[in-house]
């Protein structure tokens, strides 16, 4: 069951989970950011909310989507929107930017700039990430 902060009414998986504990609406972090962008982030989200036991998050620079643990983040930047996630393998194709090893996985990050850009695979991973936390 998931627990509310009393502070900043975000939602988390535990009373015990650490956070940043700030109100930031996502009105806060789309603001003067192009349609597009707004856009792309919504069917990102429409996607990925609604897998089990997603807690969505926002704090003062980006969006967090949490299942046990953080498996996907999207930082809302100047014309772009960065994506980051899991895996258990290095990514090395396109669109991929980079993959660096952290504990035990993989960090990938990705740059979309309009909802062209979205392709399956890209919710392949997601959902990678997601089973892998």
């Amino acid at each position: 069951m998931p627990f509310t902060c009393p502070k900043c009414d975000r939602e988390l998986t535990s009373e015990s989970q650490s956070h940043y504990c700030a109100r930031v609406s996502l009105d806060d972090l789309f603001k003067g950011k192009p349609e597009e962008l707004i856009l792309l982030f919504d069917k990102l989200l429409a996607e990925v909310a609604d897998w089990p036991d997603v807690l969505v998050g926002t704090t003062p620079n980006c969006i967090t989507f949490v299942h046990r643990r953080t498996f996907f983040v999207i930082r809302p930047m100047q014309k772009q929107l960065n994506l980051h996630f899991y895996s258990k393998e290095k990514l090395e194709e396109v669109p991929v930017l980079k993959s660096i090893f952290r504990t035990r996985m993989y960090e990938n990050h990705i740059r979309l700039n309009e909802v062209s850009e979205l392709r399956p695979q890209l919710f392949k991973w997601i959902r990678e990430s997601y089973e892998l936390l």
